[in-house]
């Protein structure tokens, strides 16, 4: 059943992992998508992907971190559209360094992409889900803005931030029936485990494997990014209508506590 029918989406991030697998169930559950990404060959190909199957979609390039940039972006979905109906804001990256190590400018890059980046997407983003008479905006953090972790402190904080921003604006958006949810992946099988410094949280000069990762996931394995882009949408359609200022936790157990076994003697 096409339950986003009529509707329109904007995803940032959508060249790959869990924006790419979003933008395939939105546009499998009828709505019209506008890819976001840096990655121009894997986004046009994304794209045309989708109108290979018979979906309205369109690909542009765009920075998140740059404000101007968002004005076009979202004036390009009315335009293509005729509305915006939801936001997934899913752009962003993880630098994986100490507290003690971290350059400051590092520390900047990864909250103007991970902070600024989903506080202009809700910013530019809300007049068009007005006009639209309201929609839904998913922000994506991660079970590392639940928790910390050491070696994670600027991810974590930068996650964190998303997590409050979402219920934050969930509040001022209420009246205008625009809901606002973030979502909290564990460890999902995506190309970020690729980006990140061999050895940035294993210890050892070798590719981190998501599957080592994973080793205390209750549930016992990493998830496909489409694990992840079903609850989206889920939160993007109106089956979730009474639903906003939470958090979807996808992670396989992990924020649960210790997975273990317990013998229990009456």
């Amino acid at each position: 059943m096409a339950t986003l029918q009529g509707k329109a989406a904007l995803i940032t991030g959508a060249a790959s992992g869990i924006g790419a697998a979003t933008a395939r169930a939105l546009a499998r559950d009828g709505a019209a998508v506008l890819l976001t990404d840096i990655d121009d060959a894997r986004g046009e190909a994304l794209a045309a992907e989708l109108r290979g199957g018979g979906a309205r979609a369109l690909y542009l390039h765009q920075d998140v971190t740059e404000e101007a940039r968002w004005t076009e972006v979202v004036a390009a979905a009315e335009k293509e559209f005729g509305r915006l109906d939801i936001l997934v804001s899913n752009a962003g990256i993880g630098i994986i360094v100490p507290l003690e190590e971290m350059p400051l400018a590092e520390w900047r890059k990864q909250m103007a992409i991970n902070v600024d980046g989903v506080f202009l997407s809700v910013k530019h983003c809300a007049p068009a889900l007005r006009r639209a008479g309201g929609g839904s905006m998913v922000l994506i953090s991660s079970v590392a803005g639940l928790r910390g972790s050491a070696g994670l402190g600027g991810y974590s904080a930068s996650k964190g931030a998303v997590r409050l921003l979402a219920k934050s604006a969930a509040l001022e958006f209420a009246a205008a029936r625009i809901r606002v949810n973030s979502v909290h992946p564990g460890i999902i099988a995506t190309p970020i485990w690729d980006k990140l410094p061999a050895n940035a949280l294993s210890g050892r000069n070798a590719p981190i494997d998501p599957k080592d990762m994973a080793a205390g996931v209750p549930l016992g394995y990493p998830a496909a990014p489409e694990e992840v882009a079903e609850g989206i949408a889920w939160l993007a359609s109106d089956a979730s209508r009474y639903v906003t200022g939470s958090e979807l936790v996808i992670d396989g157990g992990m924020t649960a506590g210790r997975a273990g076994s317990l013998a229990i003697r009456g």
